[in-house]
């Protein structure tokens, strides 16, 4: 197709150094400097063909932008977008985009929605998606645990454990009994070849064996000391006696028989031994109330 056009345009002084300014301008945008190198081209007389080289263009590039010059000039030569315009946050668009942030899942089979494939699933700006979780404190990235218990007495029972770190009764020593079963201390089987320039420090995969330990401890809540004990063995027999060793060692005010010493203890095989048949008495002193929590539920135990 032949294009008629003048080959030259006339241009006024000022409107030369403008479109020069623009065209060498490092801090403009790179379309109105391309555009302000066509005009200049066509106005030094240079042929469509030899501009196409030049810009990387087309011939409806340049005969659309010439066009515009010729009836606007310096006016005619900012772009008109005929695409959509900025999109808004309106009610209904953010009562949208919390509705597929709450009850929706990604397509893609991811756990969350992140704000950029929200903004892309709903067509509209990632930085809209994080403004209205931020707004209503939406984090779908974030994930709290919790645990419920089956017990129906299970306030009652917490609250008594509670109560007892809160306000613990006269006259006693309360202690947080917990234990850590099966440490195993390993042995490295082949040298630790250290850090050098290159290579990083590396350690062998095999090990030596040395078996496992048990460790109990018990933290006084009101002093913050902390009785620990290790054992070979994890039994019912070695935490009675850890639990027996934790009245005895208390500073005696008289008969340590007289005190009542509160222990709360958390769920682990030893603690079975609180549920014991009467012919397997425990070596507890008898007015010890003891505190634990099997399973889910949390157990008040007193022995009489």
């Amino acid at each position: 197709m032949i294009v008629l056009m003048k080959s030259t345009i006339e241009l006024t002084e000022s409107e030369r150094m403008e479109l020069s300014q623009r065209a060498t301008s490092r801090s403009g945008r790179a379309d109105d400097g391309r555009r302000a190198r066509l005009i200049l081209l066509v106005d030094a007389g240079h042929s469509w063909a030899q501009i196409g080289d030049k810009l990387d263009c087309n011939d409806a590039f340049i005969a659309r932008w010439s066009k515009r010059f010729g009836q606007e000039r310096l006016a005619g030569l900012f772009s008109r977008h005929a695409g959509r315009g900025p999109s808004k946050l309106t009610p209904a668009l953010e009562a949208r985009i919390l509705d597929w942030t709450l009850k929706r899942k990604p397509a893609d089979g991811s756990t969350h929605w992140s704000t950029r494939k929200l903004g892309l699933a709903l067509s509209i700006s990632h930085m809209m998606v994080a403004r209205v979780w931020a707004k209503h404190g939406l984090k779908p990235q974030r994930l709290d645990r919790y645990m419920v218990s089956n017990d129906p007495d299970f306030e009652r029972k917490a609250a008594d454990v509670i109560g007892l770190y809160v306000n613990p009764p006269a006259h006693a020593v309360v202690f947080c009994v917990d234990e850590k079963t099966a440490i195993q201390a390993l042995d490295r089987k082949d040298p630790v070849l250290p850090l050098s320039p290159g290579r990083a420090e590396r350690h062998g995969f095999e090990y030596y064996r040395h078996g496992t330990l048990s460790l109990y401890a018990a933290f006084n809540t009101k002093t913050g000391e902390v009785l620990g004990k290790t054992a070979a063995r994890h039994t019912s027999a070695e935490f009675v006696a850890f639990l027996a060793a934790i009245v005895v060692n208390q500073p005696a005010a008289g008969d340590p028989r007289d005190r009542r010493q509160p222990v709360g203890a958390q769920d682990q095989a030893g603690h079975r031994v609180l549920g014991l048949a009467p012919q397997r008495p425990l070596a507890l002193y008898a007015d010890l109330l003891v505190l634990a929590q099997p399973g889910r539920a949390v157990v008040r135990q007193d022995r009489a």
